[in-house]
């Protein structure tokens, strides 16, 4: 009679073996052939493409007689957009969180049901 010892004995299958040999192997391979081309500075080609501002909006206003200016809030100074965009996420946060029961479970802040069931 054999006796039960607790101890569970557990077989791989090959399949399982084959998917993590695949990822131990294929996945640094592939990280490592494709990481070196992020560095080459001819990845990126930043002198071959312009923004949409340089290459149109600035070509149209030439042609009308209006050239460019220094906004009136300049955002690209300082940490001030970033400050920015702290303000408006607490002011999301503070207004999703008051009415994080309206949100989620699609009840008014009033209409709570008290328990008793009406006739």
């Amino acid at each position: 009679m054999a006796r039960n010892t607790g101890k569970v004995h557990r077989v791989q299958r090959p399949g399982k073996t084959r998917k993590s040999l695949a990822v131990v192997i294929l996945l640094p391979l592939v990280t490592f052939c494709l990481v070196p081309l992020t560095f080459c500075p001819s990845a990126f080609g930043a002198g071959r493409w312009t923004g949409v501002d340089e290459s149109v909006v600035e070509k149209f206003a030439s042609e009308q007689g209006r050239e460019a200016r220094d906004p009136l809030i300049n955002t690209d100074q300082g940490d001030l957009l970033l400050f920015v965009f702290l303000l408006a996420g607490a002011v999301g946060g503070f207004a999703a969180g008051y009415s994080w029961r309206m949100l989620v479970e699609g009840k008014a802040k009033g209409s709570e049901s008290t328990g008793k069931k009406s006739r």
